[in-house]
């Protein structure tokens, strides 16, 4: 019932709005300070790889993740330099315009998963909550910006092929 209010109700687009608004103004502004900053993942990356999460009797929860961060991401600190800002000012630019809404919350949270599997809390919390309402919304998320144009056209032009044809006889 929640889910179908969401997906469907004008109201609740309004406030979608302001929720996606409020989330994409902060992943624009992260994004954008750390594309004009001169950011560096490796400090952080060394800081997540030397202290990782730790359980309540001492063993690390995320093995797998320190694992990944020390074997692959620091190796590759330029590329995550370069994507971690333009991803997240991409994220925020989608859901301040509201175009492709679901697609950029969708990598929004991917990405605070990251952060929070490194350990990070901050306000991570909050956001994954209101990005999962905004996720699970779908179309309805983004009806008041970008999306009412944007999607028709893409089901228009990209998915006409998958249409049954009629064949006469």
């Amino acid at each position: 019932m929640v889910v179908n209010w969401l997906r469907e109700n004008k109201v609740a687009a309004g406030i979608l709005t302001v929720l996606r608004l409020y989330i994409g103004y902060s992943w624009i502004t992260a994004g954008f300070g750390k594309l004009t900053g001169g950011f560096d993942a490796s400090g952080f990356l060394k800081g997540v790889i030397a202290n990782p999460v730790k359980g309540p009797d001492g063993s690390v929860v995320y093995g797998w993740y320190v694992d990944f961060l020390q074997h692959f991401a620091l190796p590759n600190v330029d590329i995550f330099n370069t994507i971690v800002p333009l991803g997240e000012f991409l994220v925020g630019l989608g859901l301040i315009l509201g175009c492709l809404t679901t697609t950029a919350m969708f990598f929004g949270l991917v990405m605070n998963f990251s952060f929070f599997l490194a350990g990070t809390v901050s306000h991570i919390p909050t956001d994954l909550f209101i990005g999962a309402i905004i996720l699970f919304s779908g179309y309805n998320a983004g009806r008041i910006g970008l999306d009412r144009w944007v999607i028709p056209f893409i089901r228009k032009t990209v998915f006409n092929g998958n249409k049954t044809v009629k064949q006469n006889g």
